[in-house]
């Protein structure tokens, strides 16, 4: 396991190369440029971390955190700014315990994105990771509106070796997970994952959809625990954070999968995501493997970002 976890560890370090030379370099010359640390010194910083798709806020909130620290720490090197500006983005990226209670119990796993984010992929590498550490998984084809996308999916299934249950394109999603839940009940499913569509240019439709699809899990599965992830693109920086704000608004998001990590200059947006919306970033995906999807670790990711050889 521990040689799994250097493996991604290694990967991750490799994909978030991009990002690194965006941000990381730029500040390293910050860091070893200024001979004392003034308000220009504090502005390139700044400037350095909105270029890395921290985004405008969380940026505010890690300067204002290292102001404070380099005040009462009696800091005057600007090169020993860096661990603590370190410190202060996993602090920004830290929610506390992120939850993987799903996991724990039985369960109904929503997963939503617009096309071309990586969503039928992460719900296949999900399936196949749970199926793996032992769980009983049922996959629900629910986004009807692509046939690519039920055979995407029907191919995952045979390659994780769990079930799957689908109609044909274009039918009723709600008719499809209905359908699940009767499966998962009746083969003592551990995780119903669901594959739903996320067209946002047509919000509206979007939530009838989804408020439909809850409704049957509410009234048929109500035992099993709820976990609704969004699918986030991070090559897309900060569309990704506009993006999951307006699927906020359409369901109760509990946590994000953000793919694409390897080979971005904007992998930033892991942190923004965190630091501004409140929700957790539960999986990274840095490649086209199955286990190239692996639970988010906020400490591994910056000292990745960093470089920094992590304990």
């Amino acid at each position: 396991m521990e040689e799994k976890k250097k493996g991604f560890f290694g990967r991750l370090v490799e994909g978030l190369n991009k990002t690194r030379e965006n941000i990381v370099s730029g500040m390293d010359s910050i860091f070893s440029g200024f001979s004392a640390i003034n308000e220009d010194f504090y502005e390139e910083l700044e400037e350095t971390l909105i270029m890395g798709d921290l985004g405008i806020q969380t940026t505010m909130s890690i300067m204002e955190d290292l102001r404070r620290k380099v005040k009462e720490q009696r800091i005057k090197e600007p090169s020993e700014c860096k661990k603590l500006l370190i410190d202060s983005i996993k602090e920004q990226m830290d929610l506390g315990e992120n939850a993987y209670e799903f996991e724990k119990q039985r369960s109904v796993v929503l997963v939503i994105g617009v096309n071309g984010v990586g969503k039928t992929t992460s719900v296949g590498k999900l399936a196949g990771q749970m199926k793996d550490s032992g769980k009983k998984v049922i996959l629900a084809a629910a986004d009807t509106f692509r046939a690519a996308a039920i055979e995407q999916l029907t191919e995952w299934s045979n390659r994780a070796g769990v079930e799957i249950i689908s109609q044909q394109e274009g039918s009723d999603p709600a008719a499809v997970v209905y359908d699940a839940v009767a499966a998962a009940k009746s083969r003592h499913a551990d995780v119903l994952i669901c594959d739903t569509a996320g067209r946002l240019h047509n919000k509206k439709n979007l939530m009838e959809e989804l408020k439909k699809i809850n409704r049957i899990i509410e009234k048929e599965y109500p035992e099993a625990y709820r976990e609704t992830l969004v699918v986030l693109d991070g090559t897309t920086g900060q569309n990704a954070l506009a993006q999951a704000r307006q699927f906020m608004e359409v369901a109760d998001i509990t946590g994000i999968i953000l793919t694409k990590l390897d080979g971005t200059a904007k992998g930033g947006i892991a942190v923004a995501i965190q630091s501004e919306l409140g929700i957790p970033v539960k999986y990274v995906g840095v490649g086209e493997k199955i286990d190239d999807l692996q639970k988010f670790n906020s400490g591994d990711f910056v000292n990745a970002l960093f470089d920094v050889q992590h304990e």
